[in-house]
Parts: structure tokens; C-alpha cells; sequence
């Protein structure tokens, strides 16, 4: 199958820096091994940090490296990321470890005449950064609002205030952004020329996130309307 670093017909190249240094001065482990669909743009890297929902983070735990799926959220070069104060993944995080965090949007499904060609049209962010773990109340609701508004933009001021044993249950780490890197695939399938008078079909069969219709629950009143952070949620994740 079509691997992510096999040349495509659309490719999205940039020389920007990531937030720390040159990309000459950037360690292995953050280098993009084949750069025909990489680049190190941070404006391309935040934008789809600022789409996704799920963030999947990886981090070593008992000597063994981990890879969990998370609610997070963006503010300037620090991710908020959301869990229970005594999870694993909160409480192992010691000031100073190292984290990568990843998020991928699927666009489409590229279909090519050769299964060897068979690829995905798809917009990647990789994070690489330093996890703290937050402590104080303020930044701890200051990373809430920020999580939830990003689920749901408006959806702070509309909630209730969190409680005293709420923020206490909460763990949030905030990971500070070093280096970022992105690729991108879009367009067409690459066939070999020699098969593109195949009689196979051939094409992109997209593949879209979208918002469904609000389903209330029992206690909601007949009359209650929608709230406005939901509308929202619906235009910024159409």
C-alpha cells in the first residue's frame, strides 16, 4: 500500500521555523525523514492542532512507551491537555518530561488502479514539547475553559462554575511546544502512467467529520433552545 512518505502529485512544502530554533538546529527525533510532503510550518501545524479532537500523546510509563488518545486544546505554543488527576498519564508526568503528541485529519480515501498505490488524502501534526503538570487553581480553569471552548466555542460561559471537588479531580498537563512538523496529501491517486488506460476505476472518495443534530436528554425542557455553542461546533468542525 501507499505509504505517507512516497511522492504525490500534491505536495505542501514550507521553510518556517518551528517554535524553537533553526531547522538546522532541530534534534532527529523532530526531523522529517523525507520532506516531499513535510514541511515545518508552525502557522500550517497550529491550524490543524486548532481542527482536531483528539490528540493521541505519547510518553513513557513504567519503562515502556505509551500511546493514549486526549482532549487538549491549544494556547499559543502550549497545548492543554485534559485527564483525571489520578490517571496515569497525569500523575507519571513528571515537570520536565518529554511528550509527543500527534493529530491527524482524514480527508479522503484515494483509490488507485494498483493496490500499491491505494493512499489517503490527509492533514498530519506531530508536536514534540516538555509536560508540566498544572497546579494552580487559576491556570487549571484557565486550561478547562480553554479544552472546553475548543469542543465547543461558547460553551465556558454557558456551563455552571466548576466546584471546589471538581478542580481538585482535575489533572491537566501543559505541554510546551518545541518543535512541530506536518505533512500533507491531497489530490488524485499517482498511478503508474502505463495503467491510466486500465479499465479500473479510479479517484478520491472523500471522507468528511461532521456534526450531528442535538439529541437533549430527559431533563431538558421542551422549550430550552439550543445553545449557541453548539451551532458553533457545527460551522468550525463542518
Amino acid at each position: 500500500m501507499d505509504s505517507p512518505s512516497q511522492p504525490e502529485p500534491v505536495e505542501q512544502v514550507s521553510s518556517e521555523q518551528s517554535p524553537k530554533g533553526r531547522t538546522s538546529d532541530r534534534p532527529s527525533y523532530a526531523k522529517i525523514r523525507q520532506m516531499n510532503r513535510g514541511s515545518y510550518d508552525q502557522g500550517l501545524a497550529f491550524s490543524i492542532l486548532d481542527a482536531g479532537l483528539i490528540g493521541h500523546l505519547g510518553f513513557l510509563a513504567d519503562d515502556r512507551a505509551m500511546v493514549i488518545p486526549m482532549v487538549y486544546a491549544r494556547k499559543g505554543h502550549t497545548l492543554y491537555i485534559h485527564g483525571a488527576s489520578t490517571t496515569r498519564i497525569v500523575k507519571s508526568q513528571q515537570d520536565g518530561a518529554p511528550v509527543t503528541m500527534a493529530v491527524t485529519l482524514l480527508d479522503g480515501l484515494v483509490v488507485a488502479r494498483a493496490a500499491f498505490h491505494l493512499s489517503m488524502n490527509y492533514r498530519s501534526a506531530v508536536v514534540h514539547g516538555t509536560a508540566r503538570q498544572v497546579h494552580s487553581d487559576a491556570e487549571k480553569e484557565e486550561a478547562m475553559a480553554a479544552i472546553t471552548d475548543h469542543m465547543l466555542p461558547g460553551r465556558w460561559d454557558e456551563s455552571r462554575p466548576m466546584l471546589a471537588k471538581e478542580l481538585k479531580a482535575t489533572g491537566i498537563l501543559a505541554v510546551e511546544i518545541e518543535h512541530v512538523a506536518t505533512k500533507v496529501r491531497s489530490g488524485p491517486p499517482a498511478d503508474d502512467e502505463e495503467d491510466l488506460e486500465l479499465d479500473v476505476w479510479a479517484g478520491v472518495l472523500p471522507v468528511a467529520t461532521a456534526i450531528g443534530q442535538p439529541l437533549a436528554d430527559q431533563y431538558v425542557k421542551p422549550d430550552q433552545p439550543v445553545p449557541a455553542s453548539l451551532q458553533a461546533a457545527k460551522r468550525k468542525f463542518a
